[in-house]
């Protein structure tokens, strides 16, 4: 399966990597987020937040106020809050083990992002991805904003795998998407500067 954003560097370079919010972010709603980008070019950005459980909003509870019959065994997850684009909208980011067609993107060779009722039933169904979270909203920008923002250390960004993506503890992605760069938090400053 075909990746979408093969560049390095310049255009598409975010497209499947991690976007970690900086101590000091600004904005509350992505304070110490944890954002997989979906979306990178010269229009713009898209991401799902995958650190940020909606309070009392388990899947099976969403799957039963949308009127979807489950048959199987359901992920007992939580809903998570993707951002605060299209807060109404749900997306699922999942394995790349399931496709539905035309509404799949994939994004990396293992993690695919598909926006559909469909995938909603096939998981209620007991034919779904092997791995899935389910997001309600966004998180976008506009051209050249969050380049922006990065060069105003409001962001770092670092590789992403399937397991911190879908396997680490909701609570701790921060933290271990940090580590991974070697991150020590004790000597992270929240003020904005440049060398």
């Amino acid at each position: 399966m075909a990746a979408i954003g093969q560049a390095s560097g310049g255009e598409g370079f975010l497209e499947g990597k991690l976007l970690i919010a900086m101590p000091g972010m600004p904005d509350p709603r992505f304070e110490r987020s944890v954002i997989f980008m979906c979306a990178h070019s010269a229009r713009g950005a898209m991401g799902i937040i995958i650190n940020k459980p909606i309070e009392n909003l388990a899947f099976r509870d969403l799957m039963q106020t949308l009127d979807i019959r489950v048959t199987s065994n359901l992920p007992g997850g939580p809903v998570l809050y993707g951002g605060p684009v299209r807060t109404k909208r749900g997306y699922v980011l999942h394995s790349g083990d399931f496709t539905c067609e035309g509404a799949t993107v994939p994004v990396t060779d293992d993690v695919c992002l598909t926006g559909t009722r469909d995938i909603l039933c096939a998981i209620a169904e007991g034919r779904g991805p092997h791995r899935s979270l389910f997001a309600l909203g966004c998180a976008g920008w506009d051209a050249g904003q969050i380049e922006e923002e990065i060069q105003s250390n409001g962001w770092i960004h670092c590789d992403s795998d399937a397991s911190l993506v879908f396997d680490a503890p909701i609570e701790a992605r921060w933290q271990i998407a940090l580590g991974r760069l070697g991150v020590d938090l004790s000597r992270l400053s929240s003020e904005v500067g440049r060398a």
